[in-house]
């Protein structure tokens, strides 16, 4: 099958990418030719994107709608595969193409104008549609500008809403949870186009990790504000025991963590290493308690949580999203209320104090995501939703 991938970047970055790579990889080694329209890239192990897609198709992004209708003719896809969108005009080339799109809404993009699915003055998640509330007061107004400083811009919150509606023609939409189907419900996506496909990470072949004295904890994911890094160095500055704490990612937030965690006085616990290659996470995994994921936006899925259950270790993580359908409290990890620092610390203390019962949290954890998350069955799935939209455009003979 000729399934033609469309991502605004190119190169790893973040939890997306990671899933685009390997999902790529798999099906490539299944024997389907692949190609990726894209964005500009991440200078962030590209050469490994080169070798799973050596037909790439640049979408321009003062010309995008023409860049993916010459993509599409390039390459003559039988099913297009869109994770996220480099512009409106991607999305339209993609909606009047007679190639059947599915799409995989990885985070809050699609539905709100801050992405985040929180109001400027908060954190708090968000329980609304996209409406004009999304622009005042939410403060979908307020923008990210390149280079991380802010200010004021108008929103294309009608671009956002014609975005929307030309999803809802999409053969399929997939997501990661019960909780991000619900916000496509919420969003007017009709129910019979979304499915359920948490994105799992490829199984890790490491031995559990010996949960030693050494109290090493592990974060890894972007340092923004949604996921909660600030608030995990409070919360560590809380903790009693004695620890380490490893913290793996970019983002616009790392200088100010970094220069909170001084504040904090945790600077000589607390290492900033930055995006490293996966080999030496899964090293730190080895060596590690447990591992924390301090979200605060409501994730879609969360799925460096599943790596660290697959690695063997405990998981500390806050109730929002989609997280609470696979850490399971007390059962292979422990969940905290929104926002808790206090009782996220209690958590921590709790398992780094009681090693047993750390270990019997990582064990069931490596068992649940061995019994209910294999990366096979992810890809067998994803497969058939592919061949199955192309075996019905052959039947309804559309070229």
């Amino acid at each position: 099958m000729k399934l033609l991938f469309v991502h605004d970047r190119f190169g790893a970055q973040a939890g997306a990418e990671s899933n685009l790579y390997h999902t790529a990889a798999a099906l490539q080694r299944r024997g389907h030719q692949l190609a990726l329209a894209h964005g500009p890239g991440t200078g962030k192990a590209e050469e490994d994107w080169e070798k799973v897609f050596p037909e790439r198709l640049r979408i321009l992004a003062e010309n995008s709608s023409s860049s993916m209708d010459a993509a599409l003719d390039a390459f003559l896809p039988e099913v297009v595969y869109l994770h996220n969108a480099p512009d409106l005009g991607v999305v339209e080339g993609l909606a009047k193409s007679a190639v059947p799109t599915v799409r995989m809404v990885h985070d809050h993009r699609l539905f709100c104008l801050r992405g985040c699915k929180y109001p400027v003055w908060s954190r708090r998640p968000c329980p609304r549609a996209l409406s004009p509330f999304c622009l005042f007061p939410c403060g979908g107004l307020l923008q990210r500008a390149p280079g991380g400083s802010r200010k004021f811009q108008l929103a294309g919150y009608l671009a956002k809403k014609r975005e929307l509606e030309l999803h809802r023609g999409f053969r399929r939409l997939l997501v990661a949870s019960e909780y991000m189907r619900a916000e496509l419900l919420r969003n007017g996506i009709p129910a019979e186009r979304i499915e359920i496909h948490p994105p799992v990470p490829p199984a890790a072949a490491a031995p559990a990790p010996d949960f030693g004295p050494r109290n090493l904890i592990v974060f890894a994911g972007q340092l923004v504000r949604g996921k909660g890094v600030d608030v995990l160095l409070e919360a560590l500055a809380l903790v009693e025991a004695p620890f380490e704490c490893v913290i793996f990612g970019d983002g616009h937030q790392r200088a100010e963590c970094e220069a909170l965690s001084r504040r904090l006085g945790l600077a000589g616990r607390v290492e900033f290493r930055g995006y490293r290659p996966q080999a030496e996470l899964a090293d730190c995994y080895r060596a590690a308690s447990l591992a924390v994921v301090s979200s605060v936006w409501p994730e879609p899925f969360g799925a460096t949580g599943l790596e660290a259950m697959r690695c063997g270790l405990p998981v500390v993580a806050f109730n929002v999203g989609g997280i609470s359908e696979w850490l399971l409290d007390f059962e292979n990890g422990l969940l905290v209320p929104w926002m808790d620092r206090a009782l996220f610390a209690q958590s921590i203390d709790l398992l780094l104090a009681d090693k047993a019962l750390a270990r019997h949290l990582g064990a069931r954890g490596r068992q649940l995501a061995s019994e209910r998350f294999d990366f096979a069955r992810y890809v067998d799935r994803l497969e058939a939703v592919f061949l199955r939209l192309a075996e019905r455009r052959v039947s309804e003979g559309v070229a």
